[in-house]
């Protein structure tokens, strides 16, 4: 038996950044063991993986140890797509809904850390090769409102900060840092009441309208801007969905009428015009192809239109518009999907189509850092991440340990926009 051979597997509770039970897997091989752990969104798309069976975290584990530890014992941890080929055997189901797409995720995830102490590299080569030597730009939420924060505040669900000026991954984040702090004083100055307020991801959270925060947020890039010498931009997370109601075809904002499909997308190319936006995610809801495809059409030479809910990591939805031409940006999230290897293939297939692949974090995140060798091995531009928060500052820090181990030869991408 090869020392990269496995020999163990653990299972556990563990708590999100929310507090949320999370599962945590550990995958022993004859020489090293590897851990990992699932986090949980509070915005998700329909046909997202289901993250746990019925019976929640407790009976995910029992499934783990009862049903995928007796058939990975033995298996090659380098293997990963062979182990990712086999929790699906094993759950047998379109969206993980036998053992979790969360459960799988971990799995999944803990054999790659697994082979890549084994072997004595960092998982981002492990994953990506020995080329590798490029590092994402941090997207971070400093405004947040919808799902990620209470009554209130802005429908929009994040005002995402973008330092494409920087030339390090490390400015880059302290770009993105510099205007969180600076918007902090802006709200002030408004006399915006919020009282410090944070929401999931480490974002101001106030009582504003989606209007006035673009407003907040604009003067806090500018100021930011200056000081730092260096061009910040600003998008935002619409979060369209959680707003969508069917039955009338309205967008029903609490702040503003509601708006039909058109006069959404007219609404966020007004926003992408006045604000030099660099980045819209969702902006219609999770089955608008069509929609997608008619703003792609208006903004998308000069404005990233990204699909979250509606392409959840998966590449049937994906393939659905790359054909259309819809959004010209993806959200990579494995949880959404339920492996390494799927995420992997998703992420190659929309840059194969010029789509910019944005690595993500999950409003319930755990410390575990591995999203950062994720990112860079699958050669994604951006990453987001959030701000604050330490869940996120553990993946900002590795991020900052894997600049160093590059060393001379690490570089940021070149960003379109």
């Amino acid at each position: 038996m090869s020392e990269t051979c496995i020999v163990d597997v653990k299972a556990r509770k563990v708590y999100d950044s929310r507090g949320s039970d999370a599962v945590e897997v550990e995958v022993y091989t004859r020489k090293a063991f590897g851990r990992a752990s699932a986090p949980a969104g509070a915005s998700k798309g329909k046909w997202e993986a289901r993250a746990y069976p019925e019976g929640g975290v407790e009976e995910a584990i029992r499934r783990v140890l009862k049903l995928v530890k007796p058939k990975l014992i033995g298996f090659d941890s380098l293997d990963q797509r062979g182990v990712d080929s086999l929790l699906r055997e094993i759950d047998g189901t379109d969206n993980f809904s036998r053992i979790g797409g969360n459960t799988a995720y971990a799995i999944s995830l803990a054999v790659a850390d697994a082979a890549s102490k084994t072997l004595g590299i960092p998982m981002y080569q492990h994953i990506g090769g020995a080329m590798v030597k490029q590092l994402p730009y941090p997207l971070g939420n400093v405004l947040g409102g919808g799902k990620h924060a209470g009554e209130g505040c802005p429908d929009i669900q994040e005002y995402l900060i973008l330092s494409v000026g920087g030339r390090r991954f490390e400015e880059a984040y302290e770009g993105n840092r510099e205007v969180h702090r600076t918007l902090r004083s802006v709200l002030e100055s408004k006399k915006v009441p919020f009282f410090g307020g944070r929401g999931d991801e480490g974002a101001w959270a106030p009582r504003i309208s989606n209007d006035d925060a673009f407003e907040a947020v604009a003067e806090a890039v500018k100021a930011a801007s200056e000081r730092l010498g260096f061009e910040i931009r600003f998008g935002v997370d619409v979060a369209a969905s959680s707003f969508w109601d069917e039955k009338t075809g309205k967008y029903v904002y609490k702040h503003g009428r509601p708006l039909d499909e058109g006069e959404q997308i007219d609404y966020i190319v007004e926003k992408v015009d006045e604000y030099r936006l660099v980045y819209v995610e969702d902006p219609l809801h999770e089955e608008d192809f069509e929609g997608f495809k008619e703003l792609t059409e208006k903004v998308g030479d000069r404005c990233m239109i990204c699909g979250d809910d509606l392409f959840v990591t998966n590449v049937v939805r994906l393939r659905k518009g790359i054909e259309l031409g819809a959004g010209n940006a993806i959200i990579i999230k494995p949880n959404q999907i339920g492996t390494v290897t799927d995420a992997y293939e998703a992420a190659k297939l929309a840059q194969r189509h010029g789509y910019t692949t944005i690595f993500s974090h999950r409003s319930g995140e755990t410390v575990d850092a591995h999203l950062a060798h994720l990112a860079v091995a699958f050669n994604c531009p951006i990453v987001k991440i959030g701000v604050l928060g330490g869940e996120r500052i553990a993946k900002i820090n590795e991020f900052i340990r894997i600049e160093e181990l590059m060393g001379a030869k690490a570089s940021m991408h070149v960003l379109g926009v």
